[in-house]
């Protein structure tokens, strides 16, 4: 009786809609598909109008809808010329003259001034990671019980966002924006930079040695030297080396509000117009943020063997330095 009926159910079908009822199913299924399709198209389309609209709006109080940018575009072009300085190499190949970079950089002292910026990223780093230390081990709640060690984390996060060029701010009472202040002000920004990154990593740490020093009797002080300490060797040392990368950066970018180094080189060829001896001050950065970031990356690679650790080549280290060089001013 049942199979009677399907079959009658089955026949109707066909008359009616020109298919059996796996037809009419796999049609459902089909419109179903044609109606998420076009659901997504509008969504895209929505959020591209969304981010339009957002950029227009962005660029209008920016003033980027002005003329004056129009207007000094011939000046612009007139400085990419002394940017790259043209010359003839063999009188056949032209090229830029890469003579008159070196030229600057000899008489200019740039190696003495990358030496002082490499010197306030390396002290502002060494200067903080004692205490970046010490506030990640009482942020850590197996150390400091909750919610006390959120008041170390709380310094940690306002020191954060802070960033240095701020802090170095802050210091100028102590003697004006000199290489001292700019120490400080990336000494104080590693405690919170470095310190966030210990108490995350001492989340990770093996539960065994603490569990084996623990069953010792020993108190808090003997498990934190025995039992934690002795696995963040490798990551302390790891991370360090990657806040130094920024500290450099940033090292640079005090400099140019005059806290000595290749910042200030770089503020007084830009503001003397020598775009010549501007742009040699900039690949002289390059150079030795990019020698910073190669070290520092194979020394993380070396402690962390076996984990996961990002490995840029020489090209992407390159191209990536303009977003990482903006990037230290926010930090």
């Amino acid at each position: 009786m049942s199979t009677d009926r399907d079959r009658l159910v089955e026949r109707l079908l066909r008359r009616f809609f020109g298919g059996s009822r796996e037809d009419s199913d796999v049609k459902q299924r089909h419109s179903e598909l044609k109606r998420a399709r076009v659901v997504r198209r509008l969504s895209q389309s929505a959020v591209l109008t969304g981010i339009a609209v957002l950029l227009y709006v962005s660029l209008n109080a920016a003033g980027f809808w002005s003329t004056e940018w129009v207007e000094y575009w011939p000046q612009f072009v007139e400085a990419l010329a002394l940017y790259f300085p043209p010359t003839l190499y063999f009188d056949l190949i032209p090229f830029v003259d890469l003579g008159r970079y070196y030229q600057f950089m000899d008489e200019a002292g740039l190696v003495g001034e990358a030496g002082i910026t490499l010197a306030i990223a390396l002290a502002g780093t060494i200067m903080g990671a004692p205490l970046a230390l010490l506030f990640g081990i009482l942020g850590n709640e197996r150390v400091t019980p909750f919610p006390l060690n959120f008041l170390f984390r709380g310094v940690m996060s306002i020191i954060r966002s802070i960033p240095a060029l701020v802090w170095a701010i802050i210091y100028v009472p102590l003697g004006g924006i000199t290489p001292v202040t700019a120490t400080l002000a990336l000494g104080t920004d590693t405690i919170g930079e470095l310190g966030r990154l210990l108490t995350d990593e001492l989340e990770e740490v093996d539960d065994g040695p603490i569990e084996g020093i623990k069953s010792t009797g020993a108190g808090k002080p003997q498990i934190i030297t025995f039992g934690m300490l002795p696995q963040m060797v490798r990551p302390f040392i790891a991370w360090a080396m990657f806040v130094l990368e920024n500290n450099v950066r940033s090292a640079v970018s005090l400099g140019i509000i005059g806290a000595g180094g290749l910042g200030v080189t770089l503020t007084i060829e830009q503001q003397t117009f020598q775009f010549t001896n501007m742009m040699a001050t900039i690949l002289f950065i390059v150079g030795l943020v990019i020698s910073v970031e190669m070290i520092s990356q194979r020394t993380r690679s070396y402690l962390r063997e076996g984990d996961d650790v990002e490995q840029l080549s020489f090209y992407q280290l390159v191209v990536g330095f303009p977003r990482r060089m903006s990037d230290s001013l926010l930090k």
